[in-house]
């Protein structure tokens, strides 16, 4: 059970808590961050960790809580600031970001961070190791669900597919693969760098079942992923997001995707994410 079970009120006033957050711990990093990747995900994550998932602070070894994992590794900074949120790690430890011998590195490492389950960062692994999860889950006889969130760039790495196809084989429908859509990586457009559309038809061609929801949208992402049902397939939901989501001046740009806010912007984006 879900020790928060918030409403989706509450969850969009803690998505709001969650970017400040954001936007303080890039800006504050002496190595850069992540912060279009960071901000396109927050729904996603606050709905998961203050809804969801089946895990809580003082049941990390719990034999039967959900597992999360963000395959995604580089929007760490998203997944670090709603774990501080929710009680995992305390709050100012986001000061650390990046710093030397912080708790908090640049990609996710489960023997640094209380709540991390798996080392991510090199793209293309998070499936993979998800679907392990969710099969030795399953022949545990474990009622346990594997989430994780992938994005739509990351998808050109092969290894997905390959784990796709392994998902699919074995039934896992105790794996849900959300995909942040946010359709920008790195430099620039993901059509333009390598396109993965149309992407539903790709995962229903690879037997998944396939949900596509507002990514950004509170209630949107909550509908989407309580309407899951084990149904013999492994989940996908593709949610539509715009990096950098939450921040005028940030979002929809490709240039944030690895550069953080400085002197003026930080105020000016704190003051955008005001609670209304």
């Amino acid at each position: 059970m879900n020790p928060y079970n918030d409403d989706v009120k509450t969850l969009e006033q803690k998505a709001r808590a969650v970017r400040r957050h954001i936007i303080r711990l890039n800006a504050n990093s002496p190595a850069g961050g992540h912060t279009g990747a960071d901000l396109s995900q927050v729904e996603l994550l606050t709905a998961l960790y203050f809804r969801i998932l089946n895990v809580a602070p003082d049941r990390l070894d719990d034999d039967e809580r959900d597992i999360y994992i963000q395959s995604k590794g580089h929007a760490v900074g998203c997944y670090y600031c709603v774990l501080a949120e929710a009680g995992f790690i305390p709050v100012d430890w986001l000061s650390t970001y990046q710093h030397p011998n912080s708790h908090l590195p640049g990609h996710p490492v489960k023997q640094k961070t209380p709540g991390i389950e798996l080392n991510t960062g090199a793209l293309g692994h998070g499936f993979p190791v998800a679907v392990g999860l969710a099969l030795a889950a399953k022949k545990n006889n474990s009622r346990r669900r594997i989430f994780l969130v992938t994005g739509d760039g990351e998808l050109a790495e092969g290894s997905n597919w390959e784990a796709a196809l392994a998902a699919a084989h074995y039934g896992l429908d105790n794996l849900v693969i959300i995909n942040d859509k946010n359709n920008l990586q790195l430099a620039g457009a993901t059509r333009d760098i390598m396109n993965t559309d149309p992407l539903a038809e790709k995962w229903l061609a690879f037997g998944m079942a396939v949900t596509e929801c507002d990514g950004n949208d509170m209630a949107s992402v909550v509908s989407a992923i309580e309407g899951l049902t084990a149904n013999g397939k492994p989940n996908v939901i593709i949610a539509h997001t715009t990096k950098g989501a939450g921040v005028s001046f940030i979002q929809g740009r490709p240039e944030w995707h690895h550069r953080v806010p400085k002197g003026e912007e930080i105020e000016l984006a704190l003051e955008e994410l005001k609670d209304e």
